[in-house]
């Protein structure tokens, strides 16, 4: 039975990843540190006996013992209240634990590819984005926190896989949503579904004419399995190439729920980038990928997902842990 290693297991798509692997009849060793990752979206799999859990943190040394066919890296904090509540984690396990995986992959002779974003494109000055664009990134914006870690991130890879010839694969990420995503974590979807289960007007930063892609998980995972299992080393679109703009999107929402809620506005945020579309013809071409689930059929799962939790849950902020100790 092959052995896989995914980092950030407990996360949003890692634990999507985890389940995918388990129905593919990988033993999956899941790994997480818990900062932002959550174990009920994985406590379905601890009763399996091909499913094992390391609570550890990618920044410190990674030890797994016996063979690794695969390694899938995506520990990172991934949402803005995250990323700018640690700024210097993120920066960290884009640095210290592509690295140390980088190493792991190394010495297990193991195939690693790389959870990277479309954030590496910044706020673009080429639309729609390919992978041949270097980006317009603000490197010392709060944003850059994130960005300038994917970016290394991918640089790393590429050095490890020209100087040492290590199986590297990229996989540059577009706006993902579904199941298990944090319901106050700052992305879009799951503000908008929030504010729409708690009563409250939609909030909308600028004026709304910025854009997005989003990705259903199902349809962003099935495109990572098969970058796995390509023979091409360069990073790759994996996104949705269907384009809305944040104020129509946020009118969908209100038809979605039928809430009476009305569309409030706010200050663009620093370096929000204004438009965000993928070019996916590499996926194409090299995967025979392209997204199957349409936004009206994922945003309906979606919801009804979110419309699944308690009041508790509605009701409750961020508390995650921001310690100090998570924070140097």
């Amino acid at each position: 039975m092959k052995r896989v290693l995914i980092t950030g297991a407990a996360g949003f798509l890692g634990s999507h990843l985890c389940d995918r692997f388990i129905a593919e009849g990988f033993h999956v060793i899941g790994m997480d540190n818990l900062i932002t990752g959550d174990l009920k979206n994985i406590e379905h799999l601890f009763k399996l006996e091909h499913f094992e859990f390391y609570h550890h943190d990618v920044t410190t040394f990674v030890y797994v013992p016996g063979e690794l066919e695969y390694i899938l890296h995506f520990a990172s904090p991934a949402s803005p209240i995250d990323y700018l509540k640690i700024p210097i984690q993120t920066l960290k396990v884009g640095a210290l634990g592509t690295h140390n995986l980088l190493g792991l992959a190394k010495e297990k002779k193991a195939r690693i590819l790389i959870a990277s974003t479309s954030e590496v494109y910044g706020d673009p000055l080429v639309h729609p984005q390919s992978e041949d664009y270097y980006g317009n990134v603000n490197t010392i914006s709060p944003r850059g926190v994130y960005d300038e870690a994917k970016r290394f991130q991918e640089s790393i890879t590429m050095a490890y896989h020209r100087f040492h010839g290590l199986d590297t694969r990229i996989a540059r990420i577009f706006n993902t949503y579904g199941p298990r995503m944090r319901l106050n974590d700052g992305r879009v979807i799951p503000a908008f579904m929030g504010q729409a289960l708690r009563g409250e007007d939609l909030t909308v930063f600028g004026d709304g004419s910025q854009t997005r892609s989003f990705c259903y998980v199902d349809d962003q995972i099935e495109g990572i399995f098969r970058l796995l299992h390509a023979d091409y080393h360069m990073p790759v679109n994996i996104g949705n190439p269907g384009e809305i703009s944040i104020k129509d999107f946020a009118e969908e929402i209100l038809k979605l729920t039928g809430t009476e809620q009305k569309i409030i506005y706010k200050p663009l945020p620093e370096d929000d980038p204004m438009q965000r579309r993928p070019d996916i013809s590499r996926a194409k071409e090299l995967l025979g990928w392209e997204p199957k689930v349409k936004r009206a059929e994922g945003m309906k799962k979606t919801w009804d997902y979110f419309k699944t939790l308690s009041k508790e849950e509605l009701q409750k902020k961020e508390h995650r842990d921001f310690s100090k100790r998570n924070r140097k």
